[in-house]
């Protein structure tokens, strides 16, 4: 079933001029506070394109589910019995009630609290309470519940879009799936699984944070805090230290690929060698007795599988709302123009074939150590900015955001024969190109349809 984009107009009638609010050096801050602006994106990005659903390894058997949203659409991520992945409206078909109130689980059914109607993990109606109420009967697919049509998952991160003629997963992701192999072939057989989840609200526009996931220009200056806790105990050698002298001289670099998806690598700042994340993994509590039963179980092999304790160091974004970042997942979930809702979840190593001998639950209780200092104790500098930044927007006389650092410098920015483009990590070339895409898909009429 096709559906008509639907009209969206702010309060003078117009539908925003989205090509005039996007400049090369510069953005109009009414794409981070207009509500008609919101709500078109909640269309043409988070409806239109791919969007980040769940991960398989949230609903590993058959009948497991999650609930979520696609944008602001209510959702069920379930395996059916045969375990084929869907997304679901989580919308009664019948009166518009949700048919699933829990968060997870594992179900045959769902079934609407209204009135009793009941759905298969597949979408498909199973039965209506008192049928013969009904004329024609309620055997119709159209009674089915709606669902995305198409679903693909990439080395288990599952994606969905109501586009049909969307581009195959692997395609619309491109480039950016080196640094993804890259992160996920460090592990194991190389898979993770999600773990435990911080979650955390912002009053700002998600843009805000995207804008933020690959900025090395803050880092200095916003997370002064953490660099200092982080060496507590010892000088310049731990956590994002890299980023005290002067970063634009080092060689950490910021990669922009197509269709959104950019990433921040600071691995060129560190030595080649077994060892070195963990040398460089800040103090935790309690961190010693582990190590040290690591040390003695695996001798010369520790180095490498202690680096897997350590977040490695680089930040993957897939536009709009995965971020990965160390050993941590970022979901963002825009609620709305100014308001954010962001899941820092943990991730797990899987040793099936005990490749680290017997060390894999050490190196994961070790790991989810880790995993609490960032988002813990520098996610909270970066939302204090976006909502800093939100209030400030409020000054409506003063209409542009600039991002034009690093730009018109000569043999700053570089570019390769894939398409993708390189700079300095302080440099705002992946906003620039990230805003760009973004443009061209809210001056794109979309193709959205749904599936029963």
């Amino acid at each position: 079933m096709t559906l008509e984009y639907p009209s969206l107009l702010n309060a003078s009638g117009t539908v925003p001029d989205i090509s005039a609010m996007v400049e090369e050096d510069r953005v109009h801050h009414q794409i981070y506070t207009d509500p008609a602006i919101f709500d078109l994106e909640m269309t043409r990005i988070f409806g239109a394109t791919w969007v980040y659903v769940g991960h398989e390894s949230q609903i590993p058997e058959p009948h497991d589910f999650i609930t979520g949203k696609l944008g602001q659409r209510p959702v069920i991520l379930s395996r059916d019995g045969q375990g084929d992945i869907h997304l679901l409206f989580n919308r009664c078909t019948h009166r518009g009630a949700t048919v699933c109130r829990k968060a997870s689980g594992n179900a045959k059914l769902f079934q609407c609290a209204y009135h009793g109607w009941t759905y298969r993990t597949d979408g498909s109606l199973n039965a209506v309470p008192w049928p013969e109420g009904y004329a024609e009967g309620v055997n119709d697919s159209r009674f089915n519940l709606a669902q995305a049509p198409r679903v693909e998952s990439y080395r288990g991160f599952i994606f969905a879009t109501l586009n049909p003629d969307a581009p195959s997963v692997p395609d619309w992701l491109g480039g950016i799936r080196q640094p993804i192999d890259d992160w996920l072939d460090r592990h194991p057989g190389g898979k993770i699984e999600l773990c435990e989840a911080n979650r955390l609200n912002f009053r700002g526009n998600w843009k805000l944070a995207y804008d933020n996931s690959a900025d090395g220009y803050h880092v200095v200056f916003s997370h002064r805090s953490l660099l200092l806790t982080e060496n507590r105990f010892d000088t310049d050698n731990k956590g994002m230290t890299y980023y005290k002298s002067r970063p634009d001289d080092g060689p950490i670099f910021v990669r922009y690929f197509a269709n959104g998806h950019h990433y921040k690598d600071k691995r060129p700042a560190l030595e080649k060698r077994d060892g070195v994340l963990w040398e460089s993994e800040a103090a935790h509590p309690g961190m010693e007795p582990f190590e040290a039963g690591i040390r003695q179980r695996l001798g010369k092999d520790a180095d490498a599988a202690l680096d897997l304790v350590s977040a490695p160091p680089m930040n993957i974004n897939v536009f709009p709302n995965l971020l990965i970042i160390g050993n941590h997942i970022q979901v963002l979930q825009p609620v709305a123009v100014d308001e954010t809702d962001t899941t820092w979840y943990g991730t797990r190593i899987v040793d099936p074939d005990d490749s680290l001998n017997g060390t894999a639950d050490a190196l994961n209780a070790l790991r989810m150590r880790t995993q609490e200092s960032f988002p813990n104790f520098g996610e909270v500098d970066d939302l204090t900015n976006f909502e800093q930044i939100q209030h400030g927007l409020s000054a409506l006389e003063d209409e542009w955001v600039y991002m034009h650092r690093g730009l018109g410098i000569p043999g700053r920015i570089k570019k390769h024969e894939d398409g993708s483009v390189t700079g300095p990590a302080t440099d705002e070339i992946f906003m620039r190109e990230y805003i760009r895409e973004w443009s061209r898909l809210m001056t794109t009429p979309p193709q959205i349809a749904l599936k029963r």
